[in-house]
């Protein structure tokens, strides 16, 4: 049996990109709310996205259109529902947020 030859890989091809910006801890009070309320908005997008699943088959009129529909609108619901005080998990994150600055030395 004949070894498989590969052709090399075009020049870069393999090289991972370079980075785009350092991903650092959010720095101030507005920013670290700010993050928390995005984290809780993309967990109730997930849950609600998943609720909106156990609906009837072809509740909002079946096909492919309808999954993608879905998860447009879970976002929504979901953002709106972390921009009016969410269901507590911002507080949560940002009081975990806050005492990991506090603990090494950042704010």
């Amino acid at each position: 049996m004949d070894p498989v030859l590969f052709p090399p890989a075009p020049r870069g091809l393999l090289t991972p990109p370079a980075p785009t910006a350092a991903r650092t801890a959010p720095s101030g009070p507005e920013e670290v709310a700010r993050v928390a309320r995005e984290f809780e908005a993309v967990f109730l997008g997930t849950v609600v996205e998943e609720m909106l699943k156990t609906g009837q088959p072809a509740t909002f009129g079946g096909g492919h259109a309808e999954e993608m529909w879905r998860s447009f609108l879970a976002r929504a619901f979901a953002d709106q529902i972390s921009e009016t005080g969410g269901v507590g998990i911002a507080a949560g994150v940002e009081a975990s947020l806050r005492a990991a600055q506090d603990a090494y030395g950042r704010r």
